[in-house]
């Protein structure tokens, strides 16, 4: 029996071709013949670039003065190809010629890599060739990839017509798979990529180790991008272990001063490399792929879009499969610099995924239904919470579980996520249903009523961010009786939720403060008040909807205010930048204002005030901290997906400030400051009757207009996932200089000459 392998195979890059023998290697182990058929379409191998301007110049000059080592690695390519694939003796350029000639297969292999993606091939479209529709002989795919989230619109019909054709159908990702199930109705198990079909050993021999190659104890550096967040680990691992840095070029710029750069190495080569480094860090999901191979320690990045979706990324999820997802770089849970890897539990991981996919494989070929391993009892793992990238720090979990299992511990990010205590928990269920992001929330029933918004009392006003609406309401709660919950600092400038009892103290609970707060204990708290006294809460949206998914009902005694919410910033930063203002000033913080009106409400600044009563104040985005926290650097990764951007509010109001204000709306209050104030419930509009506040109506389109986090989450920074792999390495003086200095002068000068419109499309390029 012969399988026709449709792939990509001819390209030059390491990946494509070590797949695709990967792919034969696999078919031929269940006694079938194996061969790629030559279609040659979209590769150009070629040493030098079509002139199409500065860039192809550019790329052709690089090329002529590394000449030499190039057409090395070129020839290098071709004899690997020659000597481990099996193609067939016709090239094919066209699907017709493919459709009229007959071919010697019993069966046609839709195999891995990117194949599937519409945006690789120079129309936009997806090519008939690798779905096999040019025979007439039964179809399967291995590992194909859509390459994209999403199929454009108007191509699902197509793409369903040529999935129908297949008897068995898989996917690389998770996420290919979920678009076939979508497109298709049709179940594709995800299988690995081919190159973790093969062992170790079929790999080293399959290997090359040239005379001039260095044998061992070096730190190999392999990017397909610019080195990013992996630059810190690279210099650390120099720094820590002596070793010489080897870079091998997948791309030209040098990630090192040091660096060894090797230009000439081919597939054999490149296994080589992998297998002799004493550590390895990479941006390439094959250059993970071998460090887990040849058991070499490795660090490795992954996208923003990735790190913010772990589900769409093959290289977090194959990691996570081996119990490896440590070694990504840019993530709270990131392993230390010299930490082993405990590779004997990686191989038992990637034994059984190895043997689920030759199962998958096999039965593929034979033509009979595939059956995944059983998997195993639910008991033998954590309980289900919120990955990572989803999960606000709300603590309903930790607050909920009932034999305390569950506890919140700070990350490398400076951020606290729940860690459970597998002796202690007793898979009772709880914490997975509190857990807020693991409930579906609806659109809104109904819009809120907005208002602006201004405390009467012009001390009250002058002390807070905006317009003072929360002293209103909290006045309001303690006139009954009640106890009020928000945020403060203390004496160590953590911020934490603390209870206030009387309007005298109300101060310590006024004004923004840009850093997530401690919950700890603090639900739980609330419960037992609850019982005898009426409860105002103030906090984030996630942090409210947190507090009613812990009591399991909306007490009538219990009234609630969240935020218009930019984003949490890391305590752990913030913590660390109060410190090196101490240290750079020599005194001790007694108070921080991070929205002084020192100029006015439109004006912000950052105050310090220290303990002997000298104070520094300055514009908020003139300062360090500030100009990080305006554009995003260090918020919580969920806050980038936040479910809780639209007017679904889960507070009975909703208190930010009412930015996108004309110069002839409230004139006389502009200058002192004017809240934004959303009322979302018939408790709160009883309330909001009662209040001591000047209001106007306010349409809520424009309340949306001037608040964008009332309809979108804001996006990372590109340089987040950098940002947090030097906190995790580096001393904070240094990640500090780094990270918040001034931006260069062309950007300054750019940002006062575009466009908002032309800041927004920069922005949105630069986040791609």
């Amino acid at each position: 029996m012969k399988a026709g392998l449709v792939t990509f195979y001819h390209i030059h890059h390491y990946g494509a071709l070590l797949q695709a023998a990967a792919t034969e290697r696999a078919v031929e182990h269940f006694g079938w013949d194996c061969e790629i058929i030559d279609y040659f379409v979209n590769q150009d191998n070629a040493l030098f670039k079509r002139p199409t301007g500065l860039g192809s110049a550019a790329h052709d000059a690089h090329t002529a003065l590394h000449y030499q080592a190039l057409s090395e690695r070129y020839r290098r390519f071709e004899k690997f190809s020659r000597d481990h694939l099996r193609i067939s003796d016709r090239r094919y350029g066209r699907f017709d010629e493919l459709a009229e000639g007959p071919l010697p297969y019993d069966l046609i292999l839709s195999g891995s890599d990117q194949i599937w993606n519409p945006k690789i091939f120079p129309d936009g479209r997806f090519d008939p060739v690798f779905f096999g529709t040019f025979s007439q002989k039964r179809r399967i795919a291995y590992a194909p990839s859509f390459g994209v989230p999403t199929i454009p619109e108007g191509m699902q019909a197509e793409l369903k017509g040529y999935l129908d054709g297949f008897s068995h159908l898989s996917a690389r990702e998770t996420q290919g798979s979920a678009i076939i199930r979508d497109i298709a109705g049709k179940d594709a198990p995800v299988v690995l990529d081919p190159t973790l079909l093969l062992t170790a050993d079929q790999w080293d021999s399959m290997a090359a180790h040239p005379a001039n190659y260095p044998k061992g104890g070096y730190i190999l550096c392999y990017c397909i991008s610019r080195p990013g967040a992996l630059t810190p680990y690279l210099e650390r691992l120099h720094q820590e272990t002596g070793l010489p840095v080897v870079q091998l070029c997948g791309i030209r710029q040098k990630v090192h001063p040091k660096a060894k750069q090797i230009m000439d190495a081919g597939p054999a080569e490149f296994l080589g490399l992998f297998q002799n480094a004493a550590y390895v860090v990479t941006n390439s999901f094959h250059g993970t792929v071998f460090s887990v191979q040849f058991h070499r320690p490795f660090f490795t990045t992954v996208s923003p879009a990735e790190l913010s979706a772990p589900e769409r990324s093959r290289t977090v999820s194959i990691l996570s499969r081996l119990g490896l997802a440590n070694r990504v770089i840019g993530k709270g849970d990131t392993a230390e610099l010299l930490d082993p890897v405990d590779w004997e539990a990686a191989e038992v991981a990637l034994t059984a995924a190895r043997k689920d996919s030759l199962n998958y494989l096999q039965a593929a070929l034979e033509d009979r239904p595939y059956a995944p391993e059983a998997p195993l009892s639910p008991q033998s793992f954590a309980p289900k919470l919120a990955e990572r990238s989803r999960c606000t720090g709300c603590t309903a979990c930790a607050a909920g579980c009932p034999h305390d299992a569950i506890t919140m511990v700070r990350d490398k990010t400076g951020f606290d996520f729940p860690e459970v205590d597998l002796e202690k928990c007793v898979h009772c269920g709880r914490c997975t249903r509190l857990c807020p992001v693991l409930q579906e929330r609806g659109p809104a029933a109904h819009l809120p009523a907005a208002f602006a918004a201004w405390n009467r009392d012009d001390a009250v006003r002058k002390d807070s961010t905006s317009g003072g609406a929360f002293t209103a309401i909290a006045e309001y709660v303690l006139e009954g009786g009640g106890v009020v919950y928000g945020a403060a600092m203390d004496g160590h400038q953590h911020l934490r939720h603390i209870p206030c009892f009387r309007k005298e103290d109300l101060w310590r609970l006024r004004g923004a403060k840009y850093v997530q707060s401690d919950l700890d204990g603090v639900f739980r708290e609330i419960r037992e008040v609850l019982k005898t006294r009426p409860v105002l809460f103030s906090g984030t949206p996630c942090q409210v909807d947190g507090l009613y998914r812990f009591l399991g009902c909306r007490p009538e005694n219990l009234t609630t205010c969240d935020l218009v919410c930019h984003g949490v910033p890391s305590p752990g930063v913030w913590e660390d930048e109060a410190r090196f203002i101490e240290g750079n000033k020599r005194r001790r913080l007694a108070n921080v204002r991070f929205r002084n009106k020192v100029e006015g409400w439109k004006n912000s600044h950052f105050t310090a005030v220290y303990d002997d009563g000298t104070a520094d104040s300055a514009p908020l985005f003139a300062t360090g901290f500030g100009r990080a926290f305006g554009r995003a650097l260090f918020l919580r990764q969920s806050c980038h997906g936040c479910q809780y951007t639209n007017l679904n509010r889960p507070g009975d109001f909703t208190l930010g400030d009412l930015w996108g204000l004309r110069p002839d709306e409230f004139p006389e209050q502009q200058h002192a400051g004017v809240s934004l104030l959303l009322v979302n419930t018939p408790h709160g509009s009883y309330i909001f009757d009662q209040l001591k506040l000047n209001c106007q109506p306010f349409p809520v389109e424009r309340a949306v207009a001037g608040n964008p986090r009332l309809a979108r989450p804001i996006g990372p920074a590109a340089d987040r996932a950098s940002f947090f792999a030097s906190y995790a390495v580096e001393p904070f003086e240094e990640v500090r200089r780094q990270f918040f200095r001034l931006p260069s002068l062309p950007v300054r000068a750019a940002g006062k000459l575009l466009s908002p419109e032309a800041k927004a499309k920069l922005k949105a390029k630069l986040h791609r």
